[in-house]
C-alpha cells in the first residue's frame, strides 16, 4: 500500500474546502435582497427619497413603488395641512402589496408642518398651492402666496423632484370641494372622476387661481397634473377602494 504523506492529505483537504467555498459564493452573492426587510415591512416599496425639509425641519418623503421603466405617475396629498383624509390612499399603496405595471411615486404628506398643526398653510403662513412661479401674484389672507414665487422650501423641494422625475401624470389630492377638475384634458379627467366616483367640475378658483402646482407643471412639462378633490368627510369605503381604482386608470395592479 502506498503511504500517504500527512502534509499532502492536509493540502488536499484545504483545496477541497476552498473549492467548496468558491462553488457556494456565487449563489450567496446572487440571492436577491428582501424588499420587506429593506423597506421595513413594506413589500411595495422599492426605494424612497427625502425631497427636502419643511420650514420647521420635517422631512418631505417620496416613496417609490412599482416597476421602473413603466409609465411614471406621481400622487401627492396633504399640500394643505388640514386636508388629510386622502393621505390614506397613498399610505395604503405604500403599505400594501407590490405594485405592477407602473412606475409610481407617492408623497403622502407634502406639507408636514401644516399637517402637524392642522393648518392649510406652511409654518411661514404661506399657501403652498399659490407659491409656484407660473402666473404667481401677491395674494393675502387665506391664499397667502408668499413674498415671491418659490419662496418656500417645500415648493422648491417639490419643483426639483418633479423636474427630475418628469411623470406622465400627477394626481394632486385635496379637500373639501368633492369634484375632479375637468378644465384641461377633460377626457382623461372624466375617467378619473368615474373611477373614483366623484363629480366633475371646472375648478377655476375665481380670482385666486394663481401660482398653483398643477398650473406650473402643465405649463412647463409634457405630462399632465390633475386636481382631485374629496369631500370634507369622505366615506371610508370610498378611500379604501381608491388605490386599486387609481392603479387601474394607468394600467397597473398590485398583488403577489
Amino acid at each position: 500500500m502506498a503511504r500517504v504523506h500527512p502534509r499532502r492529505t492536509a493540502r488536499r483537504r484545504g483545496l477541497a474546502a476552498g473549492a467548496l467555498a468558491l462553488a457556494l459564493t456565487p449563489t450567496l452573492l446572487l440571492l436577491p435582497s428582501s424588499p420587506t426587510t429593506a423597506a421595513g415591512g413594506r413589500p411595495a416599496v422599492i426605494g424612497h427619497r427625502v425631497l427636502g425639509t419643511s420650514v420647521q425641519g420635517r422631512k418631505i418623503v417620496a416613496w417609490h413603488l412599482g416597476e421602473p421603466g413603466k409609465k411614471k405617475v406621481v400622487l401627492i396629498a396633504v399640500m394643505h395641512g388640514n386636508e388629510q383624509a386622502p393621505r390614506r390612499i397613498l399610505t395604503d399603496l405604500r403599505d400594501g402589496p407590490r405594485v405592477h405595471g407602473l412606475d409610481l411615486w407617492v408623497v403622502p404628506t407634502y406639507n408636514p408642518d401644516g399637517a402637524a398643526h392642522h393648518t392649510r398653510k406652511n409654518a411661514h403662513g404661506v399657501d403652498l398651492n399659490r407659491n409656484y412661479p407660473f402666473k404667481w401674484r401677491h395674494l393675502d389672507g387665506q391664499y397667502e402666496s408668499g413674498p415671491k414665487p418659490s419662496s418656500e422650501p417645500e415648493t422648491r423641494a417639490m419643483k426639483k423632484f418633479l423636474s427630475q422625475v418628469r411623470p406622465a401624470y400627477i394626481l394632486s389630492f385635496h379637500q373639501p370641494l368633492h369634484a375632479v377638475d375637468i378644465t384641461e384634458r377633460p377626457k382623461f379627467s372624466r375617467r378619473v372622476a368615474h373611477a373614483l366616483r366623484l363629480p366633475m367640475t371646472k375648478l377655476t378658483c375665481g380670482s385666486t387661481c394663481h401660482g398653483t402646482m398643477t398650473m406650473w407643471f402643465n405649463y412647463r412639462f409634457k405630462g399632465f397634473a390633475l386636481t382631485v378633490e374629496y369631500s370634507a368627510n369622505p366615506a371610508p369605503a370610498k378611500l379604501r377602494a381608491a388605490p386599486n381604482k387609481i392603479l387601474g386608470l394607468f394600467g397597473g395592479s398590485r398583488g403577489a
